[in-house]
């Protein structure tokens, strides 16, 4: 018996399939906020003077880029109960992606404030300008240029990622996919839909992203 394809399935569920893209992005932005602040925090913490803080850091970050995120999502929602912690299925969902995206973007802020020479800072001071000019004009703007692309692919990566948040139930794009698909039994019509949703999101921040790269980050131009 052929399978005949009903599209309107989705267009009756089609508001819940959107409030759902809004909770991946919601789930992406507060991750990649999270994930900024470790990075920052582990550049600082790479930087002392303390071995086994330095130690720390690197393990943290092999541990999290050597591990399946599935299994990380599943220590904190399943594994931390038993130490007497438990976390709603949001707060773990952002944990997770926080904590992932975390020991990327250390490395990723590392190798941005690397790339300025010490000597263009000493060039600054020497010129007259005090420390707030050298650091937003020499320090900040050359280093946000030079890491700006691999921070946006990272936060478009979390955004795709957050779908294997739907594992802990948490609310995003294929948990409310999971809902409709389970009540209608329509998976194709569902996870083609989906998959389109998912793309969309994509292009819009590569758009949004390269616009606002073209505005502050490209060099001047005769």
């Amino acid at each position: 018996m052929g399978y005949e394809l009903d599209f309107s399935v989705v267009w009756e569920h089609l508001p819940a399939l959107l409030w759902g893209c809004l909770g991946t992005l919601g789930l992406a932005l507060a991750g990649m906020t999270l994930a900024m602040g470790i990075g920052i925090a582990g550049v600082f913490a790479r930087g002392s003077n303390l071995a086994w803080v330095r130690r720390l850091v690197i393990a943290f970050i092999e541990i999290i880029r050597n591990t399946p995120f599935l299994v990380q999502i599943f220590f904190l929602y399943f594994a931390l109960p038993s130490l007497g912690l438990k976390l709603s299925p949001t707060i773990t969902a952002i944990i997770a992606l926080g904590l992932n995206g975390g020991a990327y973007s250390i490395e990723i802020i590392r190798g941005g404030v690397q790339s300025i020479h010490k000597g263009q800072v000493e060039a600054g001071l020497a010129l007259g300008l005090h420390k707030g000019q050298v650091f937003r004009l020499i320090v900040l703007k050359p280093a946000l240029r030079a890491i700006y692309p691999s921070l946006t692919g990272q936060f478009i990566m979390l955004t795709l990622t957050s779908s294997i948040c739907t594992s802990v139930a948490a609310y995003e794009l294929t948990s409310v996919a999971q809902r409709i698909e389970s009540d209608t039994f329509r998976s194709f019509e569902v996870y083609f839909t989906v998959t389109l949703m998912y793309l969309a999101i994509s292009w819009m921040l590569m758009t949004a992203f390269a616009a606002i790269s073209r505005q502050y980050f490209n060099y001047p131009t005769r």
